[in-house]
């Protein structure tokens, strides 16, 4: 920091992983935010919001999505959240994880848009008042970049971690006749209008694969156990 104390310094731990992890072009916003903080609160704000657009608009891109010239922050963020699967494979069919993890994202969308308003209101280039605004204090300033850092690094870290992954295997229905078999059995047709009747396996299978997957799999563990029984 060029000026403050040390205990005045911020650090934004989780942006600078996502700079360690790719992210390299956002390291002199980080930079100029952390020193915002102490230095020019106003700024700090603005800043803010640009990291968070500029971490959105790097997962899209690595993604091979789309980024419109009208897209916002709300826009890029709700981009970002339907291209990165945010729960590993293990786990992206348990009901409870993925309950969390809504509230979790909700979450940081609420921070998302406290920053926003924030800026609009106190940042450096704040608009929708004709008069001066009192400033924020320090610890205002921090929330804003604390949100801003958690959003950064969690979203990040949740893009670079599912591309590492080795490539899941391809789910194909005709494959699992037999299980299909088993769901159809248990469920009844699903009619809508005066279409032909369809499959409730086949139904499961493209409204919902996470669902469908783990289904099989414990479809699949229960057979095997049935299997070592009878042999026993």
């Amino acid at each position: 920091m060029v000026t403050g104390t040390q205990s005045d310094a911020f650090m934004m731990l989780g942006a600078r992983a996502a700079i360690a992890g790719g992210l390299a072009h956002i390291e002199e916003q980080v930079k100029a935010l952390e020193r915002a903080v102490v230095e020019n609160p106003g700024l700090a704000f603005d800043l803010a919001k640009t990291l968070i657009e500029s971490a959105c608009k790097s997962i899209i891109t690595e993604r091979g999505g789309r980024i419109e010239k009208n897209d916002d922050m709300s826009d890029l963020f709700r981009k970002v959240k339907a291209a990165v699967p945010f729960l590993p494979p293990a786990s992206a069919g348990e009901s409870g994880a993925r309950k969390s993890l809504d509230q979790t994202l909700s979450g940081l969308n609420t921070a998302l848009q406290g920053v926003c308003e924030l800026r609009n209101a106190y940042g450096f280039a704040s608009h929708g008042s004709d008069g001066p605004r009192p400033a924020m204090e320090r610890v205002q300033v921090l929330l804003a970049a604390q949100a801003a850092d958690a959003i950064v690094g969690f979203l990040y870290s949740s893009h670079a971690a599912e591309l590492a992954r080795p490539p899941v295997v391809r789910l194909e229905f005709d494959d699992n006749s037999d299980f299909n078999e088993w769901i159809d059995n248990q469920s009844e047709m699903v009619h809508v209008l005066d279409l032909p009747p369809y499959r409730p396996s086949e139904v499961l299978f493209n409204v919902d694969q996470e669902a469908y997957r783990d289904l099989l799999s414990r479809h699949s563990a229960e057979d095997s156990e049935e299997r070592e029984e009878g042999t026993t």
